[in-house]
C-alpha cells in the first residue's frame, strides 16, 4: 500500500466519486437524520466505524468467501457492526439512540457500504480497503453534516440546539419535513458540480 494510492483514494471519496453528491448514494439518511445537528453526528460517526470496519473484514476473508453466498457474508459482517454500534450508542447516548430510532439499525441496509464491499474490498488488500471504507465515510459525513447545519440553522435558528440567530428569525418549518431536505441536497449537488468541480477542471 503506497503513499500515492492512499492519497487517490482519499482524495476520490471526499471529491469527485463522492457516495452523496457524485454517485448519489444514502440518500435515505440525508432525508432522515439531517434535521438536527447532534443527531447527524452521531449518526455519521455510526456510519464510518461500520464502513471502515466492515471493508477491512470483508477484504481480510475475501479468498475465502465462497462466491455463491459473498452478499450474504457481507450483509452478515454489516450487521454484525452495526449490532456494535447501537448497543454502544445505547449504552453511552441513550438519548440520542432514542431520537434516532429505527434509522441506526437501517445503516446496514445503506447502499455505501455494500457498494464499497463489492467494489473494492473485494480486489483489494485490507488496509487500502480500510483506508477506503474510512474516507467513504468521511465524504458522506462532511455532506450529511454540511446539510444539518442549514436545516437546523433555518428550521429554528439554532446550532447544537444553541440559539445563534435570535427571536428575530422566522423559523423555516419546511426544514423539519423530507422536502427540506431534498431542497438542501439539491442545493448542495448544484453547487458542487456547478461550481466547485467545474472550476477545478478549468
Amino acid at each position: 500500500m503506497t503513499k500515492g494510492k492512499v492519497k487517490r483514494v482519499f482524495l476520490n471519496s471526499i471529491g469527485q466519486d463522492n457516495p452523496v453528491f457524485a454517485q448519489i448514494l444514502g440518500i435515505c439518511s440525508t432525508l432522515a437524520v439531517t434535521n438536527v445537528l447532534k443527531n447527524t453526528v452521531v449518526m455519521t460517526m455510526g456510519v464510518i466505524l461500520v464502513t471502515s470496519l466492515s471493508n477491512f473484514t470483508v477484504s481480510l476473508l475475501r479468498k475465502a468467501i465462497p462466491p455463491r453466498i459473498r452478499m450474504m457474508v457481507e450483509t452478515l459482517i454489516i450487521a454484525s457492526y452495526v449490532i456494535i454500534v447501537e448497543i454502544m450508542l445505547k449504552a453511552f447516548v441513550p438519548d440520542i439512540w432514542r431520537r434516532l430510532g429505527p434509522y441506526v439499525g437501517l445503516i446496514i441496509t445503506n447502499c455505501i457500504i455494500m457498494g464499497r464491499a463489492e467494489a473494492f474490498a473485494l480486489s483489494n488488500p485490507p488496509g487500502l480497503s480500510l483506508v477506503d471504507g474510512l474516507t467513504m465515510g468521511l465524504g458522506y459525513s462532511y455532506v450529511l453534516l454540511i446539510i444539518a447545519f442549514f436545516r437546523e440553522l433555518l428550521r429554528s435558528g439554532t446550532i447544537w440546539g444553541i440559539s445563534v440567530l435570535g427571536g428575530w428569525w422566522t423559523n423555516w418549518s419546511i426544514m423539519v419535513m423530507p422536502p427540506g431536505a431534498f431542497f438542501m441536497l439539491a442545493v448542495f449537488i448544484w453547487w458542487v458540480k456547478g461550481m466547485a468541480l467545474k472550476e477545478k477542471k478549468q
